[in-house]
């Protein structure tokens, strides 16, 4: 069985941007309140960006917070978030397809996964373990699906 879920490491490193954030958008308002050493513009701007950014990266956290599994011909599905839990049979995957991109020398692949009832999954190789692995079984499970670049 093939389990692919969130790298501890990229969750790690957003919560640390985040906390950094969050803790320049307090002293940014903790000035304003106290000392106003800036212009009211200064503290608009940077308030609503600081704000804008954090609650990105929150978003794209929790959005990629995906559990996959594959083996036994099926593929479950777990968002933890969302409260959803599907298992699809491998005849239930209209298609797949990998997509690569190489930038500064480093390679980026994404992986997506579309089902019959119309919904699809993406992975990618930097946000979750055992991407290589779910890839060789699509291979060699279900080759046709595959959607040609």
């Amino acid at each position: 069985m093939i389990h692919c879920k969130p790298k501890r490491a990229t969750y790690i490193s957003l919560s640390a941007v985040v906390i950094i954030l969050i803790s320049g958008l307090t002293y940014i308002l903790n000035d304003f309140s106290t000392k106003r050493t800036y212009g009211l513009f200064f503290y608009l701007i940077s308030a609503a960006i600081l704000t804008l950014v954090t609650l990105l990266i929150l978003v794209k956290m929790m959005a990629g917070y995906r559990f996959v599994s594959a083996g036994k011909s099926k593929i479950q599905v777990r968002l933890p978030l969302r409260g959803l839990n599907k298992t699809y049979d491998l005849n239930q995957v209209l298609a797949w397809q990998e997509e690569i991109v190489i930038t500064n020398k480093k390679e980026f692949r994404q992986l997506t996964i579309a089902f019959e009832d119309k919904t699809s999954i993406s992975l990618s190789n930097h946000e979750h373990t055992s991407y290589t692995e779910l890839y060789t079984y699509l291979i060699k499970k279900i080759p046709k699906k595959k959607v040609k670049s």
